[in-house]
């Protein structure tokens, strides 16, 4: 079977809850897509109003509150929300590429210090953390054992120790500075069965949130070894079926999954800066136009809020004075500027109760310019 380039699209958006809201647990909707980026607060906030019907942020605080839903290092060494069932799989799939990311890096090694010795202090970290605690009071205990490279300790530990994030108490949004770390129920020091077995949960889910997908497309989305990649590949040949598509690289999906029809209709939808749906997939992605990727996908890893229309980012979208500006790379008909009108409107209004100035901090791409070829303000 061959799909073609909108087939895989489609398949993607369907996938990613992107057609058609759906009105389910927000747990379930945060399991169903595998994990959403969370580098911004608000974004999985943003994230989970695009795909659920009548969302309503107060479940997400909950669902956090009561860790149903966790926020951790995961995915490309970023932060990201996932079902708490998934996080001690996600956790041990990812060690590996999250330890050697930071006890290679010459941050850590102008210490001096060993690996091993960082490796032997998770244990008491799990144990110091089994109550949560700040960044700055995790470094104060470390300072007795580490003294001035106490700071570095914890900068690599926390990125690959078995951690989540506390959401705190007011603000907006569940979480905000200084961060709480507490500890996860996932082993340390995962086997290497429990990493095999976690990377393939791992794909599995890839594939369940953005499939078809190329073995390329998984380790792009993960950051893991291409070892790795292929191993998870082989180790579950009866359970993927292989498709090819328009390029020339495998593409394997789960036995049975349904691919949409070419002429399915879709939405217009504003997602989330680091949306993961722009960075699931090799190459510019199945959603950003291979000209635009400069444009939304910055070289500092930057990823804007951008706006799909017909399932393809169309531009950007940034929060103002008066409401929620909306700025097309390309001319857009009547149409497709009253569906992202009518989206606006409803987003502005989410956004009035918690954050109106969301994102403001990276207004400085807008300063920059884009090749913007008509711009629209929804007021609130």
């Amino acid at each position: 079977m061959s799909l073609s380039a909108r087939q895989l699209l489609l398949a993607t958006l369907d996938r990613q809850l992107l057609l058609e809201r759906q009105r389910m647990d927000v747990s379930e909707a945060v399991r169903q897509v595998c994990a959403l980026q969370a580098q911004s607060p608000a974004s999985p906030y943003v994230a989970l109003w695009n795909r659920v019907e009548d969302f309503d942020p107060a479940d997400l605080d909950a669902a956090f509150a009561d860790r149903r839903i966790v926020k951790a290092t995961l995915m490309r060494i970023t932060l990201h929300a996932v079902h708490a069932e998934d996080h001690a799989p996600f956790h041990a799939a990812m060690t590996g590429c999250l330890r050697s990311s930071r006890l290679y890096d010459r941050r850590f090694t102008s210490t001096g210090l060993p690996p091993e010795e960082v490796d032997a202090l998770l244990p008491d970290l799990v144990e110091l953390l089994a109550h949560p605690r700040t960044g700055p009071q995790v470094e104060e205990e470390l300072a007795s054992r580490f003294g001035e490279h106490a700071r570095r300790v914890w900068w690599a530990c926390r990125t690959y120790a078995p951690l989540h994030h506390v959401p705190a108490a007011g603000g907006p949004w569940a979480f905000a500075l200084p961060n709480v770390y507490r500890s996860s129920p996932a082993p340390s020091a995962p086997t290497p069965q429990e990493r095999a077995a976690g990377v393939r949960r791992l794909l599995l889910a890839h594939l369940r949130a953005f499939g078809p997908a190329s073995a390329q497309d998984f380790a792009r989305f993960t950051l893991l070894p291409h070892s790795e990649v292929s191993q998870a590949v082989r180790e579950l040949d009866d359970r993927l079926v292989r498709l090819a598509g328009p390029g020339r690289a495998v593409l394997f999906d789960l036995a049975g999954a349904v691919v949409p029809a070419e002429d399915t209709p879709v939405p217009p939808r504003l997602l989330p800066m680091w949306d993961s749906t722009m960075l699931a997939h090799a190459g510019p992605g199945r959603t950003v136009p291979e000209e635009y990727r400069p444009l939304v996908v910055r070289r500092n890893g930057d990823v804007l809020p951008c706006m799909l229309v017909d399932g393809r980012v169309a531009g950007v979208w940034r929060a103002t004075d008066d409401g929620l500006e909306l700025s097309s790379f390309h001319e857009l008909d009547r149409a497709a500027r009253e569906g992202l009108a009518e989206e606006a409107e409803k987003l502005a209004l989410l956004l009035a109760g918690r954050d109106p100035a969301v994102y403001r901090r990276y207004g400085h791409w807008w300063d920059k310019g884009f090749p913007v070829v008509d711009t629209m303000v929804v007021k609130v």
